[in-house]
Formats: structure tokens, sequence, C-alpha cells
């Protein structure tokens, strides 16, 4: 049998960088050190350029790094391989990511899902171990990151491209394993389209499918005989702000492949970053109670009606915002007036940020779409 490791988020900045600098950082990951070293593989999110670059490119939303040094925290958790589509890589630009590679290089470690272009970007990889091949394909939703064509940047999530990556992958490999980055942030299911999307992956012919970037853990299913794990939560993401919350809480996932036989899996769970800076292993009242919510939450995920109910009771959160966020001069006047120059756009160089993410981004669409369709 083979064991293969997955994570969440992984970005070793603020405390963490700085217990790496001063040299004291190995003991905060004693508790789920031995779950690494037990797997013949271990995947992590790098949802961070490893980089000195300062050379931030426009977006929304936070740049983020950490140091290059960093990378030997992944090479004592027995990390050999990182997903690197998501929405934050790229931060730094192509500068940022060439460090990362060269960094990455240096420590042994592999990755996939981004590159100087879409056709290295959306390169299969392929491990294989006693005479079994496992193919990997890496996928990130549409923000800042990703690359279209000759660009350097991540895998976009395009669903014919993955489509027939799944086909070709099949026909070399014994098992095809799909990494999402994408979601909603801080909301705990998935939306009705990620779960048609994510099955869609399924009946493409994944063995599996692991996804992240909400940030906080979300429910699993098995599709088919395949694992669908709809977030795996943050793995090591300290920031500023959030202590005992959601956000600190991870489920790092064993993956077992056994040649002719469906993919099975075991959890673990994790908190992280609180009071005290480290990723530590829950007890055992802890993990039931994890065990329990999330068993309410695949209850809500296997039922089409329930789903769509979560999501709506979602969106009405966010209907307000995306409102404001996009509200232009309106009425018989104004837009004339505008279009004779007579009023200023309203639409600056920041706004024109904000809905080229809103428009691109999976996620993003989704809530922007459901908030401003006519109320019935």
């Amino acid at each position: 049998m083979i064991k293969i490791g997955f994570t969440g988020d992984f970005c070793p900045w603020l405390r963490v960088e700085k217990a790496f600098e001063n040299g004291n950082w190995q003991p905060m990951f004693d508790s789920v050190r031995p779950f690494f070293l037990e797997n013949d593989l271990n995947v992590f999110d790098l949802e961070c350029p490893l980089t000195t670059s300062n050379a931030k490119i426009k977006k929304t939303g936070p740049h983020i790094k950490a140091k290059p040094e960093t990378a030997a925290m992944l090479n004592d958790l027995n990390c050999q391989l990182v997903a690197t589509a998501n929405n934050h890589f790229k931060d730094y630009g192509w500068e940022g990511m060439q460090e990362t590679y060269e960094t990455l290089r240096n420590h042994d470690i592999q990755w996939l899902g981004s590159g100087a272009n879409l056709n290295e970007a959306s390169k299969i990889f392929y491990w294989e171990k006693e005479q079994t091949k496992i193919a990997f394909i890496n996928v990130a939703e549409n923000e800042w990151t990703t690359t279209f064509g000759k660009e350097p940047g991540c895998h976009p999530m395009d669903l014919p491209n993955v489509f027939n990556q799944i086909q070709e992958a099949k026909t070399k490999a014994d098992f095809v394993v799909v990494i999402a980055h994408g979601g909603h942030e801080h909301y705990e299911l998935p939306s009705p389209r990620m779960k048609k999307w994510y099955r869609f992956f399924v009946d493409a012919g994944a063995s599996a499918v692991v996804t992240h970037h909400t940030h906080i853990i979300s429910g699993y299913e098995t599709y088919k005989n395949a694992p669908i794990f709809y977030s795996l939560g943050n793995f090591c993401f300290d920031w500023e702000g959030q202590r005992n919350q959601p956000w600190n809480k991870g489920m790092i996932v064993r993956l077992h492949f056994e040649k002719s036989q469906p993919v099975t899996f075991e959890m673990e769970f994790t908190s992280h970053n609180n009071e005290e800076v480290g990723v530590f292993l829950m007890d055992e009242s802890e993990k039931k109670a994890m065990l329990d919510h999330l068993s309410k939450l695949n209850e809500i995920i296997l039922d089409d009606e329930k789903l769509q109910a979560e999501f709506d009771q979602y969106i009405e959160t966010w209907s307000p915002v995306m409102n404001t966020w996009i509200q232009p001069y309106q009425g018989k006047y104004l837009p004339s007036l505008y279009k004779k120059g007579l009023l200023p756009s309203i639409i600056n160089k920041n706004k024109k940020l904000l809905f080229t993410n809103l428009i691109r981004c999976e996620a993003h669409r989704d809530i922007l779409l459901n908030s401003i369709k006519p109320k019935s």
C-alpha cells in the first residue's frame, strides 16, 4: 500500500518566520511530524512564494511571501512535492516565482501547478513507486495568478483542459489525483457549482479530489468510490487577528493507493498558531467534536436542496457588499452626462481591478450573479 499525505495552506510567515529566524522552530511541528514521516510522499499547498523580491503585482487583496530559508520546514516535515496553483503564488511576479523554484530545487522539493507559461504550468506530475504510477493535476480558480498563454503564472481551472488532462493521465497512470485551489473563503461548504465541478473531475476519471483555499475545514464525500475533500483548511498560516477561530483548524489527509482498488483515506485534525506558535494534533475530544461537525456538513453536501439552501443564505450575507461594490451611475441623466464627459468615471483603476476579480474568479462570480439577479 502506498501512502500519500496532503495539507491545506502552508505559509511560513509572521510569527512562524520569526521563530525560524530565532532558530527555535522545530518544536513547532513535533506533534504532526510523525504523520508525515509515515507517508511515501507528502504534498503541501505552498500558499506563498519563498522570495526576497519586493516586485508586487497589481491585484486586490494582500500580497504574501516568506523567506526562502523557511523551505527547511518543508524538508523537516518530509514534504517532497508542493502544489503551487493558488491565488498568492504569483504575488511577487515572475521574479518571486523564479526565486521560489530555485529555493525548492536547493531543498530537493519538486512542484507542480505553475511555470513560465501555460504549457509549463499545466504539466501533469507523475510519481511512481512499487510499480504503481500516480498522476497529479493542480489547478486554481482564476484570480490574479493564473496564466492563459505565454505569461508566467499558475494553472487555471478550465474544465475542458482539466477533462483532457485527466483523460490523458488515465492512459499513463494507475491513479489520477486532482488538487484544486478554490472556493468561498470562511464558508464551510462547497457551492452547488463546486460540487458539480469536482464530481465532474471524478466522472472524467479522477481517483480523488483534494482542495483548499477557503482557510477553514469543509466536508467531504466519496463519489463513485473516489474521495472528494472540499477544503482541508489551513495547515500553517499565521494571521494577525485570527486566533482561536476556524482559521486556526486544519485537516491533514492520508490517501491509500493499491492497484485495482479504490482510493481509501484517513484523516487527522490540527490546530495552529493560536497563542502558541506551531501546528498541533487535536486531542481525542477535539477530534470527536470535529468529526461530529463534519458529519453534519457531509449530510448537507449529499442533499442538493439543502446545499442550495445553505448557499442561498450565504449569498444573502454578501449581497449588500456586492451591490455596493458594483453600484454605477444610474437614472436618466447621469449616464448621459458621463458619456458626454461632464461627469468623471467612478470606476477608477482600483475599481477595475475589483471588477476583474469579481467576474473572472469562479467563486466570486457565484456570489456576484446570485447577488444581482432580480428577486422574484
